[in-house]
């Protein structure tokens, strides 16, 4: 009975090897489902936009505010006495040098004219008659010299009661705008007496003067360049709705203004259009030279953490890498200078760096200016 028992629980070798084969099965399965997991919980590539370092000729500047002024401002007055009869203008209409304003009365003036004219026509008579007498011995050198002298008195007279004349048609001396005129068709003028007699101011628009100052701190910097070929003044309108006009500096103060540390500048500015007007407050960019070949990145590339300002930079393998960076001042088109840090050429993440971290992978797209900022900045902003 024993050696039958025995028998019976005796296990057979096909059994050992199912078993074996079962638990094979069993731990590759788990090892597949743990490898799935951790592909599973890789990241995935972050979807940013990125733009190449490039290379270009860009200005060193200093950003000011200031204000536009006349370039000429001349304030128009009667010469001569009389009754205006008529205005050959309209208010805040724009005028040529020579164009007509004002007329007085000039009657008074013409029969002045024509009664000198007739003087010096008698003088002229009376000196010849006296040069003939003088010929003969007949008057004494005395009386000829008083002739000539009457005559060239009257000749005098005639061209005083010319100009007294010519001065009853108002002029316009410059090329300019009218203001609001002061006097109106039937008041009485009296000339030569000053401020009180001012009929009209006009203002010289084209060229006009911009007027800014410059900080002290920056004199050192302004002197390096001050005198330089690329030294220009550059204004902008508050709103940016009128295209920049580049100009000329006209005229930079000797001294230090004691109470707010500034030094006076003016710069002479094109407008043809005469769309900047006197007393409107306007942005200059005082451009003091120009950087060659400067290395350029969108601004919103630059970021500042509490190490300072870096750029995400990304790799062949679409990997990114972390780079301190010296940025310089900002340009137009929304591109920043870099100093050092990055290399011309190289690919830099400009939007989307809050979600990556040194050694991410990227799903780079271009960045352009029909791209919507996708991903928050705070690019550095540098200041002279």
């Amino acid at each position: 009975m024993k050696r039958i028992r025995a028998s019976n629980q005796r296990i057979p070798k096909w059994a050992y090897l199912l078993f074996i084969i079962l638990a094979a099965f069993v731990t590759y399965r788990i090892l597949q489902h743990r490898a799935s997991e951790i592909k599973t919980a890789q990241p995935p590539a972050r979807p940013v936009l990125v733009a190449k370092v490039i290379s270009k000729d860009v200005p060193l500047y200093l950003d000011e505010i200031g204000t536009c002024a006349a370039y000429e401002t001349v304030q128009i007055q009667a010469q001569v006495s009389g009754q205006i009869i008529a205005r050959h203008f309209q208010d805040g209409a724009d005028v040529k040098k020579g164009d007509l304003l004002f007329t007085i009365d000039p009657r008074p003036y013409q029969a002045a004219l024509e009664q000198a004219q007739a003087q010096a026509t008698l003088d002229q008579i009376t000196m010849k008659r006296q040069q003939e007498l003088r010929a003969r011995n007949v008057i004494s050198p005395q009386d000829l010299d008083t002739a000539q002298a009457n005559a060239h008195k009257s000749e005098a007279a005639t061209a005083a009661a010319q100009v007294n004349l010519d001065f009853c048609y108002i002029k316009s001396p410059i090329n300019g705008r009218a203001g609001l005129r002061l006097v109106d068709v039937g008041n009485i003028v009296t000339g030569n007496t000053g401020s009180g007699a001012v009929l009209l101011t006009i203002q010289g628009l084209d060229p006009i003067y911009t007027d800014f100052t410059v900080a002290e701190t920056d004199l050192a910097l302004v002197r390096k360049y001050l005198g330089g070929p690329n030294v220009k003044v550059q204004t902008y309108s508050p709103d940016d709705k009128i295209p920049p006009r580049l100009g000329d500096l006209y005229f930079i103060d000797t001294a230090v203004q004691p109470g707010s540390g500034t030094v006076k500048a003016r710069g002479v500015t094109p407008n043809p259009d005469h769309a900047f007007w006197p007393s409107e407050f306007v942005r200059v960019r005082f451009i003091l030279d120009t950087i060659k070949d400067a290395r350029l990145v969108p601004s919103q590339a630059v970021q500042i953490s509490q190490s300072g300002p870096f750029i995400f930079v990304m790799k062949s393998d679409n990997t990114v890498d972390l780079r301190p960076v010296k940025p310089g001042q900002r340009q137009d088109g929304d591109l920043m200078v870099v100093e050092s840090g990055v290399e011309l050429g190289e690919t830099v993440v400009v939007t989307g760096q809050l979600t990556l971290a040194p050694g991410s992978k990227v799903d780079p797209k271009p960045y352009g200016a029909a791209n919507p900022p996708g991903g928050q900045s705070a690019a550095a902003k540098s200041s002279l």
